[in-house]
């Protein structure tokens, strides 16, 4: 297995990779791309980054979409992050209702866990965008570093307050792909 170490990052799915839907993104033809999103995870793939998805997909376990249409949607994402010239590891996911009672729904840390399990990482060490408070609040649990981008209900989050502390904010992930890529003293991660 190849060294990832701090060459990590874990990527929420809809709002930072994917506009965000209020009504769950239901089939591979509402996955629509945030522009700059998928030239941001290729360079940072060419960079060298492992990427990697950890989203909440309770639209399964509410009975809004199938395995199979959660697997459409993942196979297009697949596909369009690669004519972009880049590679997501893998895709982790909860398929579990807000009150199903499981550990691995965001906020709480079990995927960020099950992440740095898989790929021989120590959590603390792992970064995570998001655009909302629960995907900061999972990376926090385990004193890795959370990154918002204000896309998606990241400006909202941002406007509420109460990160956790050490969250950098960027307008959204290319930003914080060129800020990652070719950092200045005042945008180090």
């Amino acid at each position: 297995m190849r060294e990832v170490a701090t060459r990590l990052l874990i990527l929420d799915r809809d709002g930072v990779i994917n506009e965000d839907r209020r009504d769950f993104v239901k089939s591979p033809e509402e996955w629509l791309p945030i522009p700059g999103s998928l030239d941001a995870i290729g360079e940072l793939s060419r960079s060298g980054w492992t990427l990697v998805v950890a989203t909440n997909q309770s639209a399964i376990g509410r009975g809004i979409i199938s395995m199979d249409t959660l697997n459409a949607i993942h196979s297009k994402l697949h596909r369009a992050v690669a004519q972009s010239g880049g590679h997501i590891e893998a895709i982790f996911f909860c398929p579990h209702a807000p009150d199903d009672g499981c550990g691995c729904r965001k906020p709480l840390p079990g995927m960020v866990l099950e992440v740095a399990r898989r790929f021989r990482v120590n959590a603390a060490d792992c970064i995570m965008v998001g655009d909302s408070l629960r995907d900061l609040q999972a990376i926090a649990a385990v004193g890795g570093r959370p990154v918002l981008v204000r896309t998606g209900n990241g400006a909202r989050t941002e406007a509420a307050g109460n990160l956790p502390a050490g969250t950098r904010v960027y307008d959204d992930l290319a930003a914080y792909a060129g800020a990652l890529l070719n950092p200045s003293p005042e945008s180090q991660s």
